[in-house]
C-alpha cells in the first residue's frame, strides 16, 4: 500500500512539473503557444453601446492580426439585441470596419429573433450580413461545437 502511495505522489507531480516549469520572469514567457491547426471563436454583441462595439470590432481585428493565429483562426460575430446598429445601413458608423473584417474571412450573423421582435428588414442591414434564426441558439452549438466564446 505504501509503494502505491509513493507511485501516485510521483506520478502526480510528474503531471505537474510543465505547469511549474513557466515563468513569470520578464522577457521569458512569450504568451501561449499555437499546438493546433485551427482556431475559432465567436463574439457576441448585444448593446447598443457604441464604444463597446468598436471595441468588439477591434477585438477581433488584433485576434486576426495576431501572429500566433495568422492563418488558423476562423471567427463568428453574432450580433443581437440593441448592436443591430452595428449593421444597419441608415447608421453606418460601423461600416468600413465591419467590410474589412468581413472581407478576411469573419463571418458576419445577425439574429433574425432580433430582427422580427425590433420589425427590422433584411433591406435595413449590410447586404454582406449572414443571418441565423437565434443568437442564443448559435452560442450554444457553436460552444458544443468547441469554438471560443468571447463577450466584449
Amino acid at each position: 500500500m505504501k509503494k502505491l502511495t509513493y507511485l501516485f505522489i510521483l506520478v502526480s507531480l510528474s503531471a505537474l512539473a510543465p505547469a511549474m516549469a513557466q515563468t513569470n520572469e520578464t522577457g521569458v514567457f512569450h504568451g501561449a503557444q499555437p499546438t493546433k491547426d485551427r482556431y475559432r471563436a465567436v463574439y457576441q454583441l448585444n448593446t447598443a453601446d457604441t464604444a463597446v462595439i468598436r471595441h468588439a470590432l477591434a477585438n477581433i481585428q488584433n485576434a486576426l492580426n495576431d501572429p500566433r493565429l495568422k492563418g488558423k483562426l476562423e471567427v463568428e460575430l453574432v450580433v443581437y439585441g440593441g448592436a443591430v446598429a452595428t449593421y444597419r445601413k441608415d447608421k453606418p458608423y460601423f461600416e468600413k470596419e465591419v467590410t474589412s473584417l468581413q472581407k478576411q474571412g469573419v463571418i458576419m450573423a445577425m439574429c433574425e429573433n432580433t430582427m422580427r421582435i425590433r420589425k427590422i428588414s433584411r433591406d435595413e442591414l449590410f447586404p454582406i450580413i449572414s443571418y441565423v434564426p437565434t443568437a442564443n441558439g448559435e452560442l450554444i452549438i457553436r460552444e458544443q461545437e468547441g469554438w471560443a466564446i468571447i463577450r466584449p
